[in-house]
């Protein structure tokens, strides 16, 4: 039993080392359509994404990029690719965040109309994004695809939701990774309560947190840890937004 732990825990490790070291380089191949309009919200929960300052370089993913909603805020950067009539020339990219869902649809066959189908990579853009990378008249395009880091401005955004013994904490505007696999929240009276994922990068927990400073720790899927103190003040009330500490 113990060797076969070990065996697990090195393929964990080795994985988590691979996509550390591939986010930046290596290219996988999808196909992309576009949305024909600027996204304004999406299954991520990220609310307005012009306020989130995501605006219209975001996109829809299929679930096998969609991974349950960890993905949602993470960046990738895309090119149309192997089509003379679609692409534009050159094959420029532009990089996209990760907002929302883009669901299959078993009805209809993988190669017409059921692009989200599983275990198909597909990304529904924006149409002003997908202008950057192919002619507007197109349909269907090939692309290819790579996880990078994310580049934003200003801290990491938390806004406060809830009620009595219920605390939900959407995180947004989150840099390198971009994706958040673990929240961890503590006031002044207590120690750090492990957040679950409601939905999307909406995160809760069932504890009275009112009247004391929140303090978060966050961990991306790279295990890289962030820890930002004090972040909203004694007074918070439900419905703020605080800025912490940004990777």
């Amino acid at each position: 039993m113990g060797a076969i732990i070990y065996f697990h825990a090195t393929l964990s490790l080795c994985y988590l080392l691979v996509l550390s070291a591939s986010q930046d380089e290596e290219w996988r191949s999808a196909t992309a359509t576009s949305d024909g309009s600027t996204l304004t919200e999406g299954a991520c929960g990220f609310g307005d994404l012009d306020r989130q300052y995501y605006g219209m370089y975001s996109a829809g993913i299929s679930s096998i990029l969609f991974s349950r909603g960890s993905t949602c805020g993470a960046c990738f950067e895309v090119r149309c690719v192997d089509h003379i009539l679609w692409c534009l020339q050159g094959s420029p990219s532009i990089v996209l965040t990760a907002t929302d869902f883009c669901p299959p649809n078993y009805g209809l066959p993988a190669d017409f109309g059921g692009w989200c189908n599983f275990p198909r990579a597909h990304f529904h853009i924006s149409r002003p994004a997908f202008s950057r990378i192919a002619h507007q008249t197109a349909d269907i395009v090939p692309i290819q695809y790579r996880r990078v880091k994310c580049e934003r401005k200003g801290g990491i955004r938390y806004t406060l939701s809830g009620g009595a013994y219920f605390l939900q904490i959407l995180i947004t505007n989150v840099g390198s990774d971009g994706e958040v696999v673990a929240v961890k929240v503590k006031g002044s009276r207590t120690g750090w309560v492990p957040m679950g994922r409601n939905w999307g990068q909406n995160w809760q927990c069932n504890i009275e947190l009112a009247g004391q400073p929140l303090s978060f720790e966050l961990t991306t899927i790279t295990r890289m840890t962030l820890t930002s103190y004090n972040v909203a003040p004694q007074n918070w009330k439900y419905g703020q937004t605080f800025q912490g500490k940004q990777f």
